[in-house]
């Protein structure tokens, strides 16, 4: 097992923008897991990490 490459994990409170009275999410919410789920962003898809659904951009 390769041991060199480290993810880096993102908080949730950097999914979600808040201005004065409104917060709105970055990311995508899975399709198929429902609202807190998000989807990771990759160069070329999006992936849900606890499904393994996975839209092509």
């Amino acid at each position: 097992m390769d041991t060199s490459k480290k993810t880096e994990k993102i908080k949730k409170s950097k999914q979600y923008e808040v201005s004065e009275e409104s917060v709105k999410r970055k990311a995508k919410f899975c399709p198929k897991c429902g609202a807190g789920v998000f989807m990771a962003e990759h160069k070329n898809r999006r992936t849900c990490g606890k499904c393994g659904y996975t839209e092509m951009k």
